[in-house]
């Protein structure tokens, strides 16, 4: 065993215009090898090579949309998410056909694993890796070692953006993953007795297949985000900078909502991170969730300093200069160009709630009978995901909690969970998938986040 793998491959260099074979020769076995590694002259195909190929590939397939219809809905559920997801396994399988010429371990096999992970979701990364790493020892001619360091590659390479709260960096990914590749080699390499010789440049084509993933994912990774319109976590997390335009001018012309928008957003991350929602979209969206208010500022009351606008105004029209921001809000953000999830949770931050204060004033009035409940209310919709309603009910809570007199514990705690209960009664809650333990885990977060804020000194 030792003495065959020992002996050195045998190589035959063609130059350019070398003549291999000339017409009315006798060919022999040589010039038949070489022509056939050229891609001049194909062998005599095998139709039940071809079929278990064949076969193979489609069961890895049919594995693969059972696992996203069982573990991933939303990509299985979006024609563009498929889509997306076909295109990067085509090219990256390109991409290993191409550089199987040269070496089995060149081929970029990570980046696809991460293009997944950023753009679609953490788990179907994982078995992307491991897919990809099974095509990779079928185009290898079943090497099994190309197999396990393609998909150590790819799985580490999944980890390694695994984090998206803190961010991620693609360039030390890169480094990680050619680190993973070259002890992969040579741990499958001393395993299977390869020549040292032979393992090293095997170790050095792993190295460079690492960075050149973290090279094509950062190359890629802008194109697929605005083609396919898909906002990763790095785009929302670039928006919850300060300096972002929207949030500067929020905090020169409305400081008081500002200020709101900025504890809301540390309540609905907290509650968040307890409940397995996305922590980043629930920040991003409390941040903008009230943008609107910028078109009038002074008609919300932590942006007043003397006298309250509505005091001179009928209720129904402070009603609809109330209800307005939620519009204002969607045609600024739209305007920006900011994510279509951050205008979802805008639209949908207040549902269909009732604008209770200036709806009790008008019924105390002498036409209270004729009133019409509905003309105070919200156009919705109510909130369709767990972020939105987070935003929503940290929203109301901060605002409430920040109006009480003595904040102690008992009375923010009272008012938390009175505020939660009235939107589960009136039906603003139906269409999130938040779950009753998931309601009364979200309020022992803001009780605890609230009273650190609020507490007496």
């Amino acid at each position: 065993r030792q003495a065959l793998v020992s002996v050195e491959p045998v190589r035959v260099n063609i130059k350019k215009g070398q003549v291999i074979v000339r017409r009315g020769d006798v060919v022999t076995a040589e010039q038949i090898a070489s022509l056939e590694e050229l891609g001049l002259q194909r062998g005599q195909v095998s139709y039940s090579r071809a079929a278990g190929i064949v076969l193979s590939v489609a069961m890895l397939f049919v594995l693969a949309i059972v696992f996203m219809y069982k573990n991933t809905p939303a990509v299985y559920r979006r024609n563009h998410h498929l889509i997306l997801l076909g295109l990067i396994v085509t090219i990256i399988l390109l991409a290993t056909k191409a550089t199987h010429y040269y070496s089995d371990y060149l081929s970029p096999m990570a980046a696809g694993a991460l293009l997944v992970a950023i753009l679609l979701d953490t788990r179907l990364a994982l078995m992307t890796a491991c897919l990809l790493g099974i095509c990779t020892g079928i185009i290898a001619e079943y090497d099994f070692r190309a197999t396990m360091v393609s998909m150590v590659g790819g799985i580490i390479g999944v980890f390694t953006v695994s984090k998206i709260s803190q961010g991620y960096s693609l360039t030390r990914s890169g480094f990680i993953i050619s680190l993973a590749n070259f002890t992969m080699i040579i741990a499958t390499g001393m395993a299977a007795q390869t020549p040292v010789s032979l393992v090293l440049k095997q170790g050095l084509a792993g190295v460079v297949s690492g960075i050149g993933s973290a090279v094509l994912t950062i190359g890629s990774l802008p194109y697929l985000e605005n083609t396919f319109r898909i906002t990763t976590p790095a785009k929302l997390l670039e928006l919850a900078k300060p300096n972002q335009p929207l949030l500067q001018k929020m905090l020169i012309e409305a400081p008081g909502t500002y200020h709101h928008s900025i504890v809301v957003g540390n309540l609905a991350e907290a509650a968040a991170d307890s409940i397995g929602a996305d922590p980043v979209l629930v920040r991003v969206g409390a941040y903008y969730h009230d943008i609107g208010k910028l078109k009038r500022p002074y008609f919300f009351i932590e942006n007043q300093l003397g006298d309250n606008p509505h005091d001179k105004i009928a209720p129904s029209l402070s009603t609809l200069i109330v209800i307005s921001h939620i519009k204002d809000g969607v045609e600024l953000a739209t305007e920006h160009q900011i994510p279509q999830m951050i205008i979802d949770i805008i639209r949908q931050h207040h549902g269909t709630m009732l604008v209770s204060y200036f709806y009790q004033r008008v019924v105390e009035t002498e036409h209270g009978g004729s009133i019409i409940e509905e003309d105070f209310r919200y156009e919705g919709p109510k909130p369709q995901t767990k972020e939105a309603a987070l935003v929503m009910l940290a929203d109301c809570v901060e605002a409430t909690v920040r109006s009480l007199s003595k904040p102690t514990v008992n009375r923010i705690e009272a008012a938390v969970r009175k505020l939660v209960r009235e939107r589960l009664n009136d039906g603003q809650l139906d269409e999130c998938g938040l779950t009753l333990k998931d309601l009364n885990t979200i309020g022992d977060v803001f009780i605890r986040v609230l009273t650190g804020i609020f507490h007496s000194r």
